[in-house]
């Protein structure tokens, strides 16, 4: 394994690997764990410590702090990769590089976090994490435009989009395996949202680096769906000056309910779980909410009623050319996650705008536009950009280059040939991956990732559920929580898949403990479908999955 990944580097600049074999079993102590231990070129450590069990991390463990690739930038900032490396004192053999989201940017703990309640690490597993090379906090006097203005650094940005991630594997499989004086039996990679692009993106550019990869509603199409935000934000402008009281929480709960009425018997059994979600785009009509002449209470206006189709649609310009996907209707669009996504935020520096209006909008224009547009970051500013975003025009920015950023956003974000997947070397590694997508997210369209599996299938011969299994979370949003079944365990399956060869089947979901938004689900246990099958109840208990068939 550890030859396989550093092959992987092809080329590109950043830390060089003199590693030459392993030690005999665990040759190092933590405390011996500096810089001269290894002969990795750039690399730094700043910080060893043994940690005792505790609440984030159940297991004795030994965490290294580091850095590999330092540099200056273009734009005058100094950059490097930072990293963080938890080691088990009872190492099960097994490695998980841990992807992040957002814009990065954060050393985040190397706990590899999984869907449930368990980490990877508390497992046994050995696990990194990295900024993705940058640190959102080095513009502090750019207010909430800070964290995305590494944009302005053309490294920074491929570094975010690929680079970080083939730079420090093999760095950090080198680590592991002479600290433990033994080879790495199997190696994961596992994010969610961003991380999960980087997964997505880690199985095109690096088909040979990972035995498995477990992908959370990926943004894999990250700067279309950044255009999303300017759309979003215009179509709710229209209904109201302030995009926060476009739609209250009433109006949003009337749209869930109608969804629901509409759509939740399509599996055999009303529930609260729209199981049958392509059924449901078909069966819903958002009309029938219109206010009758004199009506003003539970209904929508005209202007409301538009504003949700045409988010709903997805971007398009003047000549009707869709520049991101379609988005599904499903009961999370009630949900919190929803509203703090789209319309209002409850955080008082952002001026309780929601986060497309304010992360968001740095994101697409110093990241995702070429060459990089400067915003102030007061939310006013960033809210501006988007109301002021032109279709025609400025969506062409994230294919652009230049001399200085000869890599488009579309080339550093997303996974090379996503427009028309296959994964053959991916494939032919005897790679295996496991997506999962909830239909309610508000920044990422189940829809898109839906139309990447078709594509991939369709490639594959219609045997692309032989190394990617695809799962659709009815009524989750970007994110675990919301009105779904939404905690399970995908990371066994992925694990049992590569390692056992044993295929995964429907997963078993339940609601997150004492989730608040839906006590009926508790207790409750369903079947996710690995796509394109849909649970449909058979009779028996309403309760258990066992009472459910995927067909």
């Amino acid at each position: 394994m550890l030859v396989r990944t550093i092959a992987t580097l092809g080329g590109l600049a950043g830390a060089a690997v003199l590693y030459a074999g392993t030690a005999s079993a665990q040759s190092l102590d933590c405390t011996d764990f500096t810089t001269d231990a290894f002969a990795i070129e750039g690399l730094v450590i700043d910080t060893t410590e043994h940690v005792e069990p505790d609440e984030e991390a159940p297991i004795a463990h030994c965490r290294i702090v580091g850095q590999i690739d330092q540099r200056q930038g273009i734009d005058g900032m100094s950059y490097a990769i930072g990293f963080e490396l938890r080691l088990p004192d009872d190492w099960n053999g097994n490695f998980v590089h841990q992807f992040n989201g957002g814009n990065d940017g954060a050393i985040v703990p190397a706990l590899g976090e999984l869907p449930g309640s368990l980490t990877a690490l508390s497992q046994g597993y050995a696990v990194v994490s990295s900024n993705a090379g940058h640190m959102g906090d080095a513009h502090p006097d750019a207010g909430l435009a800070g964290g995305a203005r590494f944009g302005f650094d053309p490294e920074a940005r491929s570094d975010y989009g690929y680079s970080a991630v083939a730079k420090l594997n093999p760095v950090a499989t080198a680590m592991v395996e002479t600290y433990y004086g033994d080879d790495i039996a199997h190696t994961y990679g596992v994010g969610r949202s961003n991380g999960g692009r980087h997964a997505m993106v880690a199985a095109a550019r690096m088909p040979e680096a990972f035995d498995g990869l477990l992908v959370g509603f990926p943004g894999f199409n990250l700067p279309k769906a950044a255009i999303q935000h300017a759309w979003d934000v215009q179509a709710f402008k229209s209904v109201s000056d302030d995009i926060r009281t476009a739609f209250s929480q009433a109006d949003l709960d009337l749209v869930a309910n109608a969804v629901l009425s509409a759509c939740d018997g399509l599996d055999g059994l009303e529930d609260g779980i729209i199981a049958d979600t392509d059924a449901c785009q078909v069966t819903f009509d958002i009309d029938t909410l219109q206010c009758a002449e004199g009506q003003n209470a539970q209904c929508l206006s005209p202007i409301q009623l538009e504003a949700l189709r045409t988010i709903h649609a997805g971007p398009t310009n003047s000549a009707g050319e869709q520049l991101y996907a379609e988005w599904a209707w499903d009961r999370g669009i009630a949900s919190p996650n929803w509203r703090f996504w789209k319309l209002e935020s409850t955080v008082p520096p952002w001026d309780n705008m929601p986060i497309i209006a304010v992360m968001g909008s740095a994101s697409l224009a110093q990241i995702f536009s070429t060459p990089p547009v400067e915003v102030d970051g007061s939310p006013e500013a960033l809210e501006t950009f988007l109301l002021e975003y032109d279709f025609d025009t400025d969506s062409e920015a994230i294919y652009a280059t230049t001399e200085d950023f000869p890599e488009s956003a579309m080339d550093f974000m997303t996974p090379p040939g996503a427009d028309d997947p296959e994964l053959a070397a991916f494939r032919d590694a005897g790679g295996k991956m496991i997506v999962y997508h909830g239909v309610s997210d508000p920044v990422f369209s189940v829809l898109d990732t839906t139309d990447w599996y078709d594509a991939l299938n369709a490639n594959n011969g219609g045997n692309a559920d032989d190394f990617v299994k695809f799962y659709r979370v009815p009524g989750m949003g970007h994110g675990h929580g919301g009105t779904a079944t939404d905690s399970f365990d995908a990371f066994s399956a992925l694990t049992a898949w590569v390692e056992d060869d044993a295929e995964p089947g429907p997963l078993v979901a339940s609601a997150t403990p004492d989730n608040a938004l839906v006590p009926e689900l508790a207790g409750v246990t369903r079947k996710l479908c690995a796509y394109p099958a849909v649970p449909r109840y058979t009779g028996g208990d309403e309760a258990s999955h066992e009472s459910f068939i995927c067909e």
